[in-house]
């Protein structure tokens, strides 16, 4: 019998004051805008104020999400077998300055610093030295399902007892070229949108943003896990007639029925041309469901699943929905299953299975 995988700590850095894990949701930052910054914390309560200033912020909101998962996890340093990372973009404001280091100085006299924190494993490696960890290190950069990627690798560790404790993460950061070459192809909204009311924008691409979301897997529940991970599954291309079948066959591995599920967390962006997988779902096989959306708080980017995820496990620990996360009227007081569905632009689909503890 396959061992079962818990989410015993959750860590959120996002532009939601998402990285303190005692609160859920009851103070929301509205904005008006095409591109969303995280709410910083206070770094220099994680990370000396000398090397802070030396890291890209991607290493600096994954120091945070990670270390604030591991407190509630109650797991030691030494105690984290593997260190597995997912992203899009690794850190692309190093790339970016790097190069433009090159070309300002005619290729001449260049530190390496930002040559080496440019690559997209960085992030792993940076936790990994901090914490002395020597195991398994890897980063996956497989676009919109990078972070499910991460989890399927930890996933499989832990079922065949080959790590007690894994420290899974998603992180992208922004950066201006990025912004720049994602508004001239029109990925990001061209006007400004009431994040609140994206879902009635009525037109192309999506509100950008950044985060990163760390989680304690463990084959070992603790007393503060709130959520096991059932299963997940992810799907390179799928056309928006064959979704609710996959969706079936999903949950059918899981021995669960569409029924079975008690919050559909949907991944709902604004953007007209393809949140049509979504109504797929919304308004077929989980028309009676109690749904729920995120992107409305934390913006889109590659590792933005990780919200959804963050966002599961809440709602599982408190046993409630919170209003602005509700997509519809139907309601569930005691949810104990709740299902993720996550897209980009019609590619890599998601699906992640999460059941209370």
């Amino acid at each position: 019998m396959t061992k079962p995988v818990y989410i015993n700590g959750v860590g959120s850095v996002s532009a939601q004051k998402t990285f303190d894990n005692s609160d859920f949701l009851s103070d929301i930052k509205h904005y008006n805008d095409t591109v969303l910054s995280v709410v910083d914390p206070d770094y220099k309560a994680f990370i000396p104020p000398a090397a802070a200033r030396r890291m890209a912020k991607g290493i600096k909101m994954s120091t945070v999400s990670a270390k604030t998962a591991m407190d509630e996890a109650s797991v030691e340093e030494n105690e984290i077998d593997a260190i597995i990372v997912g992203t899009g973009l690794g850190c692309i404001g190093d790339s970016e300055k790097f190069v433009k280091d090159i070309i300002d100085n005619n290729e001449q006299y260049l530190t390496p610093t930002r040559f080496i924190q440019s690559s997209h494993n960085t992030v792993a490696g940076q936790i990994a030295l901090g914490m002395g960890c020597k195991g398994h290190n890897f980063t996956y950069v497989h676009s919109a399902i990078s972070l499910e990627s991460a989890l399927i690798d930890a996933k499989m560790q832990l079922e065949n007892e080959e790590a007690d404790h894994i420290l899974v993460g998603g992180v992208d950061e922004l950066v201006s070229h990025h912004i720049d070459t994602h508004r001239l192809i029109g990925h990001i909204k061209e006007n400004p949108v009431e994040t609140m009311s994206v879902l009635n924008s009525g037109s192309k691409g999506a509100i950008f943003s950044e985060g990163a979301h760390f989680f304690v897997l463990s084959n070992n529940k603790s007393a503060s896990c709130s959520a096991e991970l059932v299963a997940i599954k992810t799907f390179n291309s799928l056309s928006q007639e064959v979704v609710s079948e996959k969706v079936r066959s999903f949950l059918m591995e899981a021995d669960l029925t569409a029924e079975s599920v008690d919050v559909i967390i949907l991944g709902y962006n604004g953007d007209v041309e393809f949140d049509e997988y979504y109504d797929e779902l919304a308004n077929g096989l989980f028309k009676s469901t109690p749904q729920a959306y995120f992107k409305h708080l934390c913006g889109e980017f590659d590792t933005a699943s990780g919200f959804g995820i963050w966002l599961g496990n809440k709602i599982l620990e408190h046993q409630t929905l919170p209003t602005v996360v509700h997509l519809n009227t139907v309601t569930n007081s005691n949810p104990k299953t709740i299902l993720i569905y996550n897209q980009y632009r019609g590619e890599n689909h998601s699906l992640t299975l999460l059941r209370k503890c």
